[in-house]
């Protein structure tokens, strides 16, 4: 079981900027159940885009997070203004 290190580029809609965030917060707060934990949270000028570095313990702790049920209701509990992203899987260079 090795770590993995993820960056998160997550893209807000212009149309509900605040609801993007305060959802990113609720999901970045379930990170600790599966062995996930938030080392950087940086924000665009205009807040409309966000960059997570994040690091679990094990794939299978990413994997239980993005399947994480609460996680999908919060999801589909913002509809339309829910934010877009791209993961990328990176290493120490």
């Amino acid at each position: 079981m090795s770590e993995l290190l993820l960056v998160a580029l997550v893209e807000l809609t212009a149309d509900d900027v605040e609801a993007g965030q305060r959802y990113e917060d609720q999901v970045l707060a379930l990170l600790g159940r599966h062995g996930g934990r938030l080392e950087r949270r940086l924000r665009t000028g205009d807040g409309r885009t966000e960059v997570h570095v994040i690091r679990f313990a094990s794939r299978e702790g990413y994997e239980g997070f993005l399947a994480d049920p609460e996680r999908a209701e919060l999801r589909a509990a913002l509809g339309d203004a829910a934010p877009t992203g791209r993961v990328l899987e990176v290493h120490d260079a």
